[in-house]
């Protein structure tokens, strides 16, 4: 592999918690993809991990809660022709659906007035154009 997958900050996957699947590719191919496990699945058991702070740990399995299988976040990966594309992909696919699940929730947007002086001038606009308006009925020809 290509050295650790870091999810955010010092927190890295170790290695020893990810749980690695090989099988065939579906799908068109030549010769030789018939016969090799070039398919990777990747999972990663969320709920028992260690290498998580709780507090993460406890966001992501809240966000992550319709993709886990008892308590377990897996990942295909099949785009590439080697395994090994295949499965610095999935590797990299599920650090960031992690730093994703982990990231703090962003800061509540706060409601900003608007300037009476705007208001003033969209209200006097307004009444402008509706004159203009009603000066084009031609009421008063005849």
């Amino acid at each position: 592999m290509s050295g650790p997958h870091v999810i955010r900050g010092s927190v890295v996957l170790p290695e020893a918690e990810l749980v690695w699947r090989f099988s065939r590719s579906s799908g068109p191919g030549g010769q030789h993809v018939n016969t090799s496990d070039s398919q990777v699945e990747l999972r990663f058991d969320l709920a028992g991990t260690q290498a998580l702070p709780p507090v993460w740990k406890e966001r992501a399995l809240e966000r992550l809660a319709g993709r886990l299988v008892d308590g377990v976040l897996s990942v295909r990966a099949s785009e590439h022709r080697s395994q090994w594309r295949n499965r610095e992909t999935a590797a990299v696919r599920l650090a960031s659906l992690l730093a994703e699940a982990t990231a703090p929730p962003p800061k509540p947007r706060r409601k900003s007035r608007i300037p009476r002086g705007i208001n003033e001038r969209r209200l006097r606009e307004k009444k402008q154009r509706g004159e203009t308006k009603r000066g084009r009925s031609g009421r008063d020809w005849g």
